[in-house]
């Protein structure tokens, strides 16, 4: 069977290391805008069986020929969210499976065309979303009834690494780190759905800290819709806190904070010298080169899912951690191997046949995690289980 790849990036590079490897993909197609670009990293990964091409992900038609020329069993997208919904339009069109690392958002929309052509849509296959989402459902599954859940997910540099001012660095863009910084948070607190303004997602009043074994306290804040995963785990009334965090080394939120308030995230452009320009583009466009990593520095990335209730009368809380770091044999990113990894398994399990559903799937409803975790096992990442009584305070 053959996979085709669009867009071989940082977290892209990882899919095609890992379908490389893969006993059930024959050849893999590894298509971004520039092909030599690709090559170089296939020499550097030591890709055996696969092969370069050139395509722009924004020209529809181009698009279509790709897919239709590559003739795969499943498309794999890599490529930014903006441009995610026209590769998996042409994916549908030809009747492959696909599989991205974004959300969902407008792939819904193609739910019907998939169902009749007997194809699966699989967004959400990443790190978070993704391994995170089958970390809730495991969790929630080993109760009777759910009171509470919280998840968590974070790359950060590992504390040698965190050496810049931010204690931050860059591990995917920080382009779309900054976006990520300017959407609202909705969540459920005693009870109440509940919606945060940008602006306010790192006041102190949301954030809160934890701690995680062998890194010490890290800061959370909110971060994302927890409203809708409550709907997707079909959690009832009596789960009265639902949150979805990012997490971070500790001082991060105090300094956002600022930041966001002096209008630094803001993309409404003001003049400089006649010229027009956005403050959070400056902002990227400033710090990303001070936020690479060496070659010799790790990254970490970091999930944990806590959920709280009841099992057979008596109350639990369900903890499942999960922690990578960068692998100095390969040099992907912890972040690369967790986004792109899992990807890569989503296509693997829709190839070989043990992932079977059509239409659109989510990896919180729809891949069984044991499965998923036992797979990432095999690669080297472990999702690690512990409960105690008693339900988080």
């Amino acid at each position: 069977m053959r996979v085709l790849v669009v867009g071989v990036g940082l977290q892209g590079r990882a899919v095609v290391h890992d379908l490389d490897r893969c006993a059930a993909v024959d050849e893999v197609v590894a298509a971004d805008r520039e092909a030599a670009t690709v090559e170089r990293t296939l020499e550097r990964l030591a890709c055996r069986k696969v092969r370069a091409r050139s395509v722009d992900a924004a020209d529809p038609e181009a698009l279509q020929r790709l897919v239709r020329e590559s003739a795969p069993g499943v498309v794999v997208c890599m490529v930014p969210p903006a441009l995610q919904l026209g590769v998996a339009r042409a994916a549908v069109e030809a009747g492959a499976h696909f599989v991205s690392t974004s959300y969902a958002g407008e792939v819904g929309t193609l739910e019907g065309e998939a169902r009749s052509r007997g194809v699966a849509l699989l967004p959400e296959m990443g790190f978070d979303p993704g391994i995170d989402l089958a970390m809730t459902r495991a969790a929630l599954d080993e109760l009777d009834e759910v009171h509470g859940v919280r998840t968590y997910g974070g790359g950060i540099p590992e504390a040698s690494a965190a050496d810049h001012p931010l204690r931050y660095k860059v591990s995917w863009t920080f382009d779309g780190v900054l976006l990520s910084y300017r959407r609202p948070a909705r969540l459920i607190r005693a009870g109440r759905e509940i919606e945060l303004p940008p602006a306010t997602i790192f006041r102190a009043e949301n954030a809160h800290a934890i701690e995680v074994a062998g890194l010490g306290a890290l800061e959370a804040y909110p971060n994302g819709d927890a409203v809708h995963y409550a709907r997707l785990f079909g959690l009832g009334p009596a789960a009265r806190e639902v949150g979805r965090y990012t997490l971070r080394w500790p001082g991060h939120c105090a300094l956002w904070n600022v930041l966001a308030g002096l209008g630094l995230l803001r993309d409404d452009p003001v003049s400089v010298d006649g010229v027009p320009v956005s403050p959070r583009r400056f902002l990227a466009r400033l710090l990303e080169p001070q936020l690479a990593y060496a070659d010799g520095e790790r990254d970490l990335a970091v999930l944990r899912v806590v959920a709280w209730g009841a099992r057979a009368g008596r109350p639990r809380t369900v903890v499942y951690d999960m922690l990578d770091r960068r692998d100095p044999a390969t040099g992907l990113f912890a972040m690369n191997r967790t986004v792109g990894y899992t990807a890569a398994i989503g296509a693997e399990l829709l190839l070989d046949g043990r992932l079977r559903g059509i239409g659109l799937l989510s990896p919180g409803r729809d891949v069984p995690p044991a499965l998923l975790f036992d797979e990432l096992r095999r690669r080297g990442i472990e999702v690690v289980r512990s409960e105690r009584l008693g339900e988080e305070a």
